[in-house]
């Protein structure tokens, strides 16, 4: 039974992945504030646990280093997943966007070598390439942040790497590209837009899109950036570098709404809106590097995704 430290565990992704590490067999303490994470994705971890007993919940701030220290004693492997996420929450508080993402993953890092852990796997995102034309995204190009939550999250790939390189702790940090799937927070705030559009269409059937919808991504189904994580852990490669996780695929928001229409079976009567400031336009990647080095590959599909997030959505009601 390997130990392992999910930091951000209550939060959407998170979640997911101490899940699975349950279900394994594995023993598993989640280091959430609660400040993005939800009490309902810790009752879906403690469901996956027997009696509670692999799964430890510990309440805390990773801007605390003895938080940390205390979070990371007697664990194996760290999947740090703690973020303040959105571009548009980064652009309205920017210092705070700092603290969490670059200090906090300071911290974590800084705890898990003191804690003798083996490695760090840490989430990272595809925003820090910014608004380059060039498609796919691969690894090689030089980034170019748009928002300070860009820009905190290629700072903190920059850590990891200073980490690996020359403090002795071996990280990998994994550039997400669109994660999506059960359990996502369509009320928040700065929602992402697939849960947003999901329970729109369930409601009034008049979802927002900033733009005019020919904006492009490369959406990941959760289950895809699970076996990533897990596979950082275990493949003993990728020490030191920032790895895109993704489909390798692109659909813009209209392609999406329309596959959601059909899966739903109502139609989509969108409001477009002016584009967000800090928002790309176009995104996909490059999954050659993450087939290289962690032997991944995506097992589910962007429909098949959809159809298990639609499901979900339609039970939790």
């Amino acid at each position: 039974m390997t130990s392992y430290l999910v930091t951000g565990g209550a939060g959407f992704i998170g979640s997911h992945i101490a899940i699975r590490l349950l279900r394994e067999g594995h023993r598993v303490r989640v280091l959430d504030n609660l400040a993005t994470g939800r009490k309902e994705n810790l009752d879906a971890v403690r469901a996956a646990s027997p009696a509670g007993s692999r799964f430890e919940f510990l309440e805390g701030d990773i801007r605390s280093l003895e938080t940390c220290r205390s979070a990371c004693e007697g664990m194996e492997f760290v999947l740090h997943q703690a973020a303040l996420a959105s571009v548009q929450r980064s652009i309205e508080n920017p210092a705070d966007t700092t603290a969490v993402n670059v200090l906090g993953l300071v911290n974590v890092l800084t705890a898990a070598k003191e804690r003798g852990v083996r490695r760090a796997v840490c989430a990272s995102s595809s925003s820090v390439y910014g608004d380059t034309p060039t498609l796919p995204k691969h690894e090689d190009m030089v980034p170019a942040p748009l928002s300070p939550y860009a820009a905190s999250k290629l700072a903190g790939e920059h850590f990891a790497r200073v980490f690996a390189v020359t403090i002795g702790l071996e990280t990998v940090s994994l550039r997400y590209f669109n994660v999506f799937g059960p359990r996502q927070d369509p009320k928040s705030q700065y929602a992402a837009v697939v849960p947003l559009f999901v329970t729109s269409l369930m409601g009034s059937g008049h979802p927002t899109v900033f733009g005019d919808g020919e904006q492009s991504r490369d959406f990941t189904y959760i289950e895809n950036v699970v076996e990533a994580n897990l596979a950082a852990c275990t493949a003993g490669k990728g020490t030191g570098q920032a790895i895109n996780i993704a489909c390798g695929e692109r659909y813009t928001l209209n392609d999406l709404l329309e596959t959601l229409s059909r899966l739903m079976g109502v139609r989509a009567e969108p409001r477009f809106l002016p584009p967000r400031p800090g928002d790309v336009r176009h995104s996909q990647a490059s999954i050659q590097l993450a087939a290289q080095e962690l032997g991944f590959h995506p097992r589910v599909t962007f429909e098949e995704g959809l159809t298990r997030t639609v499901e979900h959505f339609r039970h939790a009601v």
